[in-house]
């Protein structure tokens, strides 16, 4: 089986393969405080509830932007599962021309979803990921990463707005009734969720324009779905798009 870790600012996703299905999945707060012990219990008491077993993974491969977390999880695959993990980033073979100032500027994220994207579709797209922060990536019809744009995530926006101004409260990202809310709290998520619906249109529509291609349209990341359902900008919703990505580039690596 094979282990597919993907570390973001957040949370902390993980998947395990057995060959080219994913029969397990986790996601976890990214905490790079805790122990090399500490996560061991953690995903042993994950396995547990599957259960798993350590003993049968066979292979790891780890996404990380989070770099203080790489050396935590690299020390786990060896002590616990006596596995040297294949680590995204420079010299792993990805089968994609990377088209940036600076190759190795790009995050392993990005590069992981858009080569499980492309993988998919085989056409030229755009990815948005709603992490941390809101990640817009575009893959030419011919398989190159062309390059992308990133904004504030949603969480980042909202906190922001609760912890500077001071007579506003912290309220929950919903999509609410109506856009000309009646209330505070409505009035905040109106303009939450229906300002990144806008911040998405508004750049896919720029990209299309700039790249001059009817671009495919595939989000990921925790509030993809929600986004999809007031927009019909996106193709398709993709939870699991960088776990996949990872397993491919795991084959391609093997």
């Amino acid at each position: 089986m094979l282990l597919v870790i993907d570390v973001g600012n957040s949370n902390t996703v993980l998947g395990v393969y057995l060959e080219d299905e994913l029969v397990r999945d986790w996601r976890i707060a990214t905490d790079k405080d805790r122990t090399v012990d500490e996560y061991a219990i953690l995903v042993h008491n994950l396995f547990e509830l599957a259960q798993m077993r350590f003993e049968q993974l066979s292979a790891v491969i780890i996404s990380c932007v989070v770099p203080p977390m790489l050396n935590s999880l690299e020390a786990l695959c060896r002590k616990y599962f006596k596995l040297v993990p294949l680590v995204v980033g420079p010299g792993v073979k990805t089968g994609m021309p990377i088209q940036y100032d600076n190759p190795k500027e790009v995050g392993a994220d990005r590069i992981v979803n858009a080569v499980a994207a492309f993988a998919r579709w085989r056409c030229g797209m755009i990815v948005v990921d709603f992490g941390t922060a809101t990640t817009f990536d575009v893959i030419s019809a011919a398989g190159e990463y062309q390059g992308g744009a990133i904004a504030p995530g949603v969480g980042i926006s909202a906190e922001a707005l609760f912890a500077r101004a001071s007579k506003l409260p912290r309220v929950e990202f919903v999509r609410p009734p109506q856009v000309v809310a009646k209330n505070t709290v409505s009035s905040m998520q109106s303009g939450i969720f229906y300002g990144y619906v806008g911040l998405v249109e508004g750049i896919v529509t720029r990209i299309r324009e700039e790249v001059g291609q009817p671009l495919k349209v595939v989000a990921t990341g925790g509030l993809a779905a929600s986004i999809a359902e007031a927009s019909d900008m996106i193709d398709s919703v993709e939870p699991f798009l960088t776990l996949e990505g990872l397993r491919i580039l795991y084959q391609l690596n093997s």
